[in-house]
C-alpha cells in the first residue's frame, strides 16, 4: 500500500525538501500552500491545494477536496510559518496577528480539519523553533507563537494517545524564511534537505515529543 503524506507550507524550503525525500522513499504527497499554483508542475506533489492557514473555511475546503481525491493520509506535517522583526511598541496588531496566524492558529486550523483524513496512527509533525533562543528584541510575536505551538502539541499528545506528536526544533535553516530573521545566517545553518532527512528518520524511528536538530 502506498502511503500518503500531507504537508502544509508545501511551497517553503523545508516543505519542498520533505516532499522530495518522501517521494524518494515511495510516498505520495499532498501539498497545501497559500497560493496552490506555486506547486503547479512540482513533481514531488501528487496533489496540490491552496489554503490560507489563517482562514478555517479555506482550510476546510482544501481538506474536503483532498479527502475526495487522495483519500486518507498516513503522515501530517505542518511546515508553514512566518517571521518578522519589529519591536512590540511599533508592531501593529495586524502584523502581530499575522505571525500568530502563520505559526500557531494556522497549526490548529490545519490539524483540526486534517484529522478526519488521517489514519488512526498517523504521526503529527510540527516545525517549531528553539523558542527560548528566539526571545530576542523584535521577535516577541514569533517567540510567543512558537512557545504556544509547543504547549498546543503537548496537550494534543495527551488527547490523541494513539498517534505520535512530534515538534521538530531546528536551528537556523538556509531558506528564504530564515533570511528574514534579524541576525546573520550562521555558517552552521542546515540545508533544508538535511532537516527533511532528520524528520523522516524521526518518523520512521517512532520519535515522540520534541526533536532538537
Amino acid at each position: 500500500m502506498t502511503k500518503i503524506a500531507l504537508i502544509w507550507g508545501a511551497a517553503g524550503g523545508i516543505g519542498r525538501a520533505l516532499a522530495h525525500k518522501l517521494k524518494d522513499d515511495g510516498w505520495q504527497v499532498i501539498g497545501v500552500s497559500r497560493q496552490g499554483d506555486d506547486l503547479a508542475g512540482v513533481a514531488d506533489y501528487d496533489y496540490a491545494y491552496a489554503a490560507d492557514v489563517a482562514d478555517p473555511f479555506a482550510v476546510q475546503r482544501a481538506m474536503l477536496a483532498a479527502g475526495q481525491e487522495a483519500g486518507e493520509a498516513h503522515l501530517f506535517v505542518y511546515a508553514a510559518g512566518d517571521i518578522a522583526s519589529e519591536p512590540a511598541a511599533r508592531m501593529t496588531p495586524a502584523a502581530f496577528r499575522r505571525i500568530l496566524d502563520a505559526n500557531l492558529l494556522g497549526a490548529y486550523n490545519a490539524l483540526h480539519h486534517s484529522l478526519p483524513l488521517l489514519t488512526e496512527d498517523a504521526p503529527v509533525v510540527f516545525l517549531g523553533a528553539v523558542s527560548e533562543r528566539m526571545r530576542l528584541p523584535g521577535l516577541s510575536a514569533y517567540a510567543a507563537a512558537k512557545a504556544g505551538l509547543e504547549a498546543f502539541a503537548e496537550a494534543l499528545r495527551k488527547e490523541e494517545r494513539k498517534r505520535r506528536v512530534i515538534v521538530v526544533r531546528p536551528g537556523a535553516v538556509n531558506t528564504s524564511f530564515w533570511r528574514k530573521a534579524p541576525f546573520k545566517m550562521p555558517g552552521s545553518a542546515l540545508a533544508p534537505a538535511a532537516v527533511a532527512e532528520k524528520v523522516v528518520e524521526a518518523v520512521n524511528a517512532g520519535q515522540q515529543g520534541v526533536l532538537d536538530l
